[in-house]
This record gives C-alpha cells, structure tokens and sequence, in this order.
C-alpha cells in the first residue's frame, strides 16, 4: 500500500521498490538474498528516466507520463526491444 496518495504517480517504480524493502525485511536485511529485486528495481528505475529525458527533449508535458499510459508505454517498448540472442 503507498505510503502518501501520490506515492504512485509520483514514482513508477514503487511496486519494485515495495518488493526490494519486503525482500530485505524478509530475510533480516542480508543485501545477497535480494539482489534480483535490487536489479529489477534499478532496471525500472532505468527505464523510466530514459522515458522522462526523452519526453523531455520532446516537449512532451509531463515529463513522466500519467499512471494511466504507463502499461502502454511498456508495451511499446517490450514490443519493440531487441531481442537477446
């Protein structure tokens, strides 16, 4: 559950984030054990700020899209993600 109201809309990665910190939580906060959250948490987070620089570039406002576009967004870009060999 978001911590504020705009916990969501604010960062679209909070649902990796609430998963690393249930992760360390879970297993007394031995960093090793949750590495793969770590990773994905990175990755998204990754993700999104290219999303906000080009949106950016763009002049496309908000710079981070909408909760609502954001699955589209993804999809797009899962779509069109090379794919690794």
């Amino acid at each position: 559950m978001p911590r504020n109201n705009n916990a969501e809309r604010d960062n679209p990665c909070l649902k990796e984030q609430e998963l690393s910190y249930k992760c360390l939580h879970k297993n007394n906060f031995d960093r090793e054990k949750c590495e793969v959250y770590f990773v994905n948490y990175n990755n998204c987070k990754e993700f999104w700020n290219k999303v906000r620089s080009d949106r950016r570039a763009k002049g496309i406002v908000p710079y981070l899209p909408p909760v609502e576009e954001r699955a589209d967004i993804k999809a797009e870009y899962m779509k069109s993600k090379p794919a690794k060999i």
